[in-house]
């Protein structure tokens, strides 16, 4: 899959399931292979993150097809909040003392 990185700056991004997950801000770029590594992400969805956060990486392995916007495998449990990974993994919350 090809194209130029300024193309991207901008897109929407979304899983394969039609998940909205971002917009693409910058593109991270691995120089010496000559390859991108990751979608630096802004504007996320806050459904599926911490909205305090200023944006995330999205490994650019993941992304299957980019055109009009940019598609990823629908990573479900990639991308969680802290109330859910403390849930998940039975972490009490911290209480205000």
């Amino acid at each position: 899959m090809q194209a130029e990185v300024s193309t991207l700056f901008g897109l929407n991004i979304y899983t394969e399931k039609g998940v909205y997950i971002g917009k693409v801000n910058d593109v991270v770029l691995e120089v010496g292979e000559k390859k991108a590594t990751g979608l630096a992400t802004t504007k996320l969805n806050p459904n599926m993150f911490d909205t305090s956060s200023k944006g995330v990486v999205v490994p650019f392995r993941w992304v299957t097809a980019i055109a009009d916007v940019v598609l990823i495998r629908h990573v479900k449990d990639q991308f969680k909040k802290p109330e859910e990974i403390a849930e998940e993994y039975d972490i009490p919350e911290e209480e205000d003392q």
